[in-house]
């Protein structure tokens, strides 16, 4: 068995809450950490988002916002 040193960091109740939706059967949050990690984007992925960046494809925050309905904070 595999023994590691441990630590304890601070995470919000929510980021807990998400970190348990990703756990698959006996996975430490460890194992969910390095997962998240070690993730890559695949080959297809990054084509179709230098398709979408040099086709501007893409929406200005304001605008998703306005479509929404959400209020943006200014720059405080």
């Amino acid at each position: 068995m595999y023994f590691m040193e441990e630590t304890t960091i601070k995470i919000g109740i929510d980021t807990l809450k998400r970190l348990d939706s990703m756990k698959k059967f006996n996975d430490t949050y460890d194992d969910v950490l390095n997962d998240l990690i070690e993730e890559e984007l695949s080959e297809e992925e990054l084509r179709e988002l230098e398709e979408i960046i040099s086709q501007k494809k893409f929406k200005p925050i304001e605008q998703v916002a306005r479509e929404l309905g959400v209020t943006l904070e200014k720059d405080v």
